[in-house]
């Protein structure tokens, strides 16, 4: 049999802080306005993706997570017809996160590290909705970012149906894609660009509480925030009082958990607080992932202003993590064979 050819690669989660909700195009995932993320490391958070290709594999397969796939599926066809023009494993460069999009529209923005923008474009084909980067993860080394997992069960309400019922009867997106997000996004680049981590941190949660309005605007409404999630919200804007600054924001993407920006400075007590008014089941060291973070006392007083109720195993883990790089081509983790089918697992 001819030896394949195996192409490994990694690639990043990106978290939006200028949110993307609802397409003008469902089947180019073209989307209704631009949309501005920041992409985390992979030392923490990542895929594995590997492509084998060969002259004596008889038929086209895909396995995700283990579980072979339909590859029939419209998507993930769209993506293939591109892809077997372009792809790495032929050796061919091209415009890979306008091929991203057709598969996932926020997928797009982890074709690069750091700061990125999707622009939403003007072309009915959406050759001109792509993504750029604002600024590379070197440029703003003190922002950390910290995961709250709040829960891992499958949302209620997928993205994909929730968008279509969103653009069909919310008056607030359409308000929202014409009217905000373009001076949003001007004002984020700025303060990326600056690092203005106050001007940062407020667009970040003026978005988010944007974003989340807008599902409540829908008929029928979206509730993906939970009770844990409003504590969260809550928590965040009592530490910043506290301290007569901001310090500290919150997003939230299309489910419960919570995303925390914040400065490298501020992590140690920012975590202690979250393990005070959401104590975990164990005092182990599985509740904090990631970066390490080192421990640190609270005062009474800080306890005292934020004073929330203390909600036992509301958070279930923090993945404690940073900007990072975009997609990287690995050579020694191939979750194929020889045979093009996954390896086994120990």
């Amino acid at each position: 049999m001819e030896k394949p050819n195996v192409v490994t690669c990694t690639a990043p989660v990106n978290i939006a802080v200028i949110k993307y909700w609802g397409k003008r195009n469902e089947e180019l995932i073209l989307p209704i306005n631009s949309s501005l993320s920041v992409t985390l490391h992979q030392d923490q958070l990542k895929t594995t993706t590997t492509v084998a290709t060969s002259r004596s594999f008889q038929e086209d397969r895909i396995w995700l997570n283990g579980k072979e796939e339909d590859i029939t599926h419209p998507r993930l066809q769209s993506c293939l017809r591109e892809i077997y023009t372009l792809a790495r494993v032929f050796g061919v460069e091209g415009e890979l996160s306008g091929i991203a999009r057709q598969g996932s529209g926020s997928a797009c923005r982890s074709m690069y590290g750091g700061f990125v923008q999707w622009i939403m474009g003007q072309k009915d084909d959406g050759k001109d909705s792509l993504a750029q980067q604002v600024e590379p993860e070197t440029h703003w080394p003190e922002l950390r970012i910290l995961v709250l997992v709040v829960s891992a069960e499958r949302k209620p309400v997928g993205s994909t149906s929730g968008m279509q019922t969103s653009v069909q009867t919310s008056c607030l997106l359409k308000h929202r894609a014409e009217s905000v997000v373009p001076g949003r996004m001007r004002e984020m680049i700025e303060a990326v660009r600056r690092k203005d981590f106050a001007a940062f941190a407020e667009l970040t949660m003026k978005d988010s509480n944007q974003f989340h309005a807008t599902c409540l605007d829908t008929y029928p409404p979206i509730f993906y925030l939970n009770r844990v999630s409003q504590q969260v919200i809550s928590l965040v804007h009592r530490y910043n009082k506290h301290y007569g600054e901001t310090r500290v924001a919150y997003t939230f993407d299309a489910g419960p958990n919570a995303v925390i920006f914040t400065l490298q400075q501020h992590v140690p007590e920012f975590v202690q607080v979250v393990r005070h008014f959401f104590p975990p089941e164990t005092n182990g060291g599985q509740f904090i992932r990631g970066l390490p973070v080192s421990s640190v006392a609270l005062s009474e007083e800080l306890k005292q202003t934020i004073g929330l109720e203390s909600t036992p195993k509301g958070i279930s883990y923090i993945i404690s993590t940073k900007a990072g790089p975009g997609p990287c081509v690995v050579e020694d983790q191939h979750l194929l064979g020889s045979d093009g089918l996954p390896k086994k697992t120990v």
